[in-house]
C-alpha cells in the first residue's frame, strides 16, 4: 500500500508585543491549502518562547500551548512582527532566551519573517548577504543596523529559496500565497486566495508604497483596463487599448498604472502572461507552441525567454519540476516566480 506523503509542518514564534493580524496569517492561508480530495497540505502550530500567555500590542494576550523546542520540528518557521523586539530592534542583538530558542532550528529549515519579523531573522544572522524587505517605516533603520543585509525597500516580498521576506500586513498574505504556489502550484494558490477571499496573486516586486501623493482616486484608477485586458491574454495588446478603456491618453495611462501597480503595463502583462503559462504548463500537457499562444507569448521562442527571465527556469523544466515535486507530496519546492522584470514583447 502507497504510505501517507508527510504533511509539511509550519511553526510559527509568537513574540511578545506580537501584532494578532500577522499572528493569524500563517494560520489562515496554509490552514486554507487543499489537495484536490480536500485534504489539508501543512499542519500548522504556534509557540512562544515558552508556554503560556503571550502579550500582544492590542489589548488581549495570545494562550500558547507550546514551548520553543517545537521549532525543532518545523519545516518551515514564520516569525511575524512584534514592536516589542527590545535589543532586536535596538541593538540588532538577540537576547539569551530568543537565540535559545531559535538554536532548535534544524539546518535547511526554510524560513519567513512578516514585517518587522525580519528583524529576528537579521539578527541571527540568516539574511547576511540575502536580499530582504520590511515594512517602508522600518527600512531604513533595518539597513543601517544590518550592513550585510541587502535590504529592498519598496517590494511587498522576497524570495531567496530557504529564506522569504516580507513587508507589512497584507504583504504576508501575498508571501504565503507565494509559499503554497511555489509548493504546490497556481491552482491550488487561488483556490487557497478564494477560500480567504483576497487576491490570488501580488508580485513580490511590486511597490509596497508610493512616497509621492496618489491622484485622485475617481481619476486614478486602471482596474477597468486590468480586468479587460485578463480576458485578452492571448492576443496582442497595445498601450493605446488599454488607455481607451480609461479614457486616456497612452502618456497618462502609463503614468498613473505605474503609480498604482509600481511596473510599467509592459512588465505588468508579462507576469500575467507568465502566470497563465505556469498554469498551463501545471494542469495540461498542451505542445509548448500551444502553451505560447494561449498564454499571450506567441512562439515558444519567446516563451521560453519570458519564462527563463521569470522563473529561472525553462518551461520544458517547470513542467518537469512542477510534476516530480507534486508526486513527492507536500513537502516539495518548485522554482521561485520571483526574477527579473522583462519587457512584455507584444504590448506596443
Amino acid at each position: 500500500m502507497e504510505s501517507k506523503p508527510q504533511i509539511h509542518r509550519v511553526v510559527v514564534l509568537a513574540l511578545t508585543g506580537l501584532l494578532p493580524f500577522e499572528l493569524g496569517i500563517p494560520h489562515r492561508i496554509f490552514g486554507r491549502a487543499k489537495d484536490p480530495a480536500g485534504r489539508p497540505l501543512y499542519e500548522i502550530l504556534t509557540c512562544g518562547l515558552a508556554p503560556g500567555p503571550v502579550r500582544t500590542d492590542a489589548d488581549f494576550a495570545i494562550q500558547v500551548e507550546h514551548g520553543p523546542e517545537l521549532l525543532a520540528t518545523a519545516d518551515t518557521v514564520v516569525v511575524p512582527a512584534s514592536y516589542e523586539l527590545g535589543p532586536v530592534h535596538e541593538e540588532g542583538r538577540l537576547s539569551d532566551e530568543l537565540a535559545a530558542a531559535l538554536a532548535h532550528i534544524r539546518p535547511g529549515t526554510r524560513l519567513v519573517s512578516i514585517c518587522t519579523g525580519g528583524y529576528v531573522l537579521a539578527a541571527a544572522g540568516y539574511l547576511d548577504g540575502r536580499p530582504a524587505t520590511t515594512h517602508w517605516a522600518s527600512a531604513e533603520h533595518f539597513q543601517q543596523l544590518f550592513p550585510a543585509v541587502l535590504v529592498d525597500p519598496d517590494v511587498l516580498y522576497t524570495d531567496d529559496g530557504d529564506v522569504l521576506t516580507s513587508a507589512g500586513v497584507a504583504a504576508g498574505i501575498d508571501l504565503c500565497l507565494h509559499i503554497v504556489r511555489r509548493d504546490h502550484g497556481t491552482a491550488v494558490a487561488n483556490e487557497t486566495a478564494r477560500r480567504t477571499v483576497v487576491p490570488p496573486h501580488r508580485e513580490g516586486g511590486q511597490a509596497q508604497f508610493v512616497a509621492r501623493p496618489m491622484p485622485e482616486p475617481q481619476l486614478a484608477s486602471t482596474t477597468a483596463a486590468r480586468a479587460w485586458l485578463m480576458d485578452r491574454l492571448h492576443e496582442p495588446i497595445r498601450l493605446s487599448d488599454l488607455a481607451r478603456q480609461e479614457a486616456m491618453s497612452v502618456r497618462t495611462f502609463t503614468r498613473r498604472f505605474r503609480e498604482e501597480s509600481g511596473v510599467s503595463p509592459g512588465q505588468w502583462i508579462v507576469g500575467r502572461r507568465v502566470e497563465r503559462a505556469r498554469q498551463l504548463l501545471e494542469q495540461t500537457e498542451l505542445p509548448m507552441e500551444q502553451v505560447a499562444r494561449d498564454s499571450g507569448f506567441g512562439t515558444a521562442q519567446s516563451l521560453r525567454k519570458h519564462v527563463q527571465a521569470a522563473l529561472g527556469v525553462s518551461p520544458t523544466a517547470y513542467r518537469r519540476t512542477f510534476r516530480a515535486a507534486a508526486a513527492t507530496g507536500p513537502t516539495g519546492t518548485l522554482p521561485s516566480p520571483d526574477g527579473p522584470s522583462v519587457d512584455a514583447g507584444p504590448v506596443h
